[in-house]
C-alpha cells in the first residue's frame, strides 16, 4: 500500500503540536515538506551568548538568503560587538533576522559611536527592544528606536549610571536619521535613568508622534532626574495603566506604585 496522504493544513498543525526539539529534528529529515513548518519552530527564538555561538551559526547558515533566520521572532545578542563585527566583515547577516518582533542587545564593553547601525530597521516587526549596554551613546540607542515603526516595549539600562551628564563625554548631534513612521511606544517603557540613559529619557519626550506607554517602571537615584520622571508620567497622561517608580541612592529610598484599571 502507498502511504496515505494528509492534507497540507492537518500535517501543519501536527508539527505545531510538538514542543521538543529532538521531534522537530526529526520531522525536518523525514520529509522536506515539512521543514518549514519544523523550523518555524525550532527557530523561534535564537540567542547568542558568545562568539562560539555565533560562528557556529555562521558556518552552518553561510548564505543569509536561506538561513532559517527567516523563522526567527526572538532574537537575543548577548555579544554584540562580534556580531556587529562579524555583520561588518560577511555582509550583513544581521537583516536575514527579517521577522524578528522581540530584540534584546547586550554588551558588557563600550561600542563605539554607529555600531547600533546594522540593527537599524532589520526587522519592521520588531515591537520589543531591550537594550542593556555597559555605556550607550543616547543618540545611537535613540536612533534604533526611530528605526522600528511597530515598536511598543522599550527597555534601557546601563550598567554606568554617572552622577552628571557632563561626565558622560561626547554623544552624537541630534536625532540622525527622520523615520517614515514614528515608533508606536504604547507598551511598557522601563529605564533605570542616570547618565546617558538620562539624555535618552529627554529625547524620547520629543519623539516624532509623541509617547504613549501604559506602563512605566522608572528608578533614579539623583536630584535632577526628578523633574525628568515628572516628565515621563505627564507624556503619558492619557494612556498610563501602570505606574511604578523607585529611587536608589544617597537619597530617601522609596517605591511609588500606582494602577489604573482599563477603562
Amino acid at each position: 500500500m502507498s502511504d496515505p496522504q494528509l492534507p497540507a493544513e492537518l500535517l501543519d498543525h501536527i508539527v505545531d503540536l510538538l514542543h521538543d526539539k529532538i521531534s522537530l529534528r526529526n520531522c525536518c529529515l523525514l520529509s522536506k515538506s515539512w521543514i518549514p513548518r519544523a523550523r518555524k519552530h525550532l527557530f523561534a527564538h535564537i540567542k547568542f551568548h558568545d562568539v562560539e555561538e555565533l560562528q557556529s551559526w555562521k558556518g552552518t547558515f553561510p548564505d543569509p538568503s536561506t538561513s532559517p533566520a527567516y523563522y526567527t521572532k526572538t532574537l537575543f545578542v548577548y555579544c554584540a560587538s562580534a556580531a556587529i563585527a562579524t555583520d561588518a566583515k560577511e555582509g550583513g547577516w544581521i537583516k536575514a533576522f527579517s521577522r524578528v518582533e522581540r530584540l534584546k542587545v547586550t554588551c558588557g564593553g563600550i561600542l563605539p559611536i554607529d555600531s547600533l547601525v546594522p540593527f537599524h530597521g532589520f526587522s519592521p516587526a520588531v515591537k520589543t527592544l531591550c537594550v542593556d549596554l555597559a555605556l550607550p551613546p543616547s543618540s545611537e540607542v535613540f536612533d534604533l528606536i526611530l528605526s522600528f515603526p511597530l515598536l511598543e516595549d522599550l527597555t534601557v539600562t546601563a550598567y554606568d549610571n554617572r552622577s552628571a551628564d557632563s561626565s558622560d563625554g561626547p554623544d552624537k548631534s541630534w536625532r540622525t536619521i527622520q523615520p517614515s513612521s514614528p515608533p508606536m511606544l504604547s507598551g511598557s517603557l522601563k529605564l533605570f535613568l542616570g547618565g546617558r540613559v538620562s539624555r535618552l529619557a529627554r529625547r524620547l519626550l520629543s519623539t516624532p508622534g509623541g509617547i504613549h506607554f501604559r506602563e512605566l517602571d522608572l528608578a533614579w537615584f539623583r536630584e535632577e532626574d526628578i523633574m525628568l520622571v515628572a516628565a515621563l508620567v505627564g507624556g503619558c497622561s492619557h494612556t498610563l495603566e501602570s505606574l511604578i517608580i523607585t529611587c536608589y541612592g544617597d537619597l530617601t529610598s522609596m517605591s511609588i506604585q500606582h494602577l489604573r484599571p482599563r477603562q
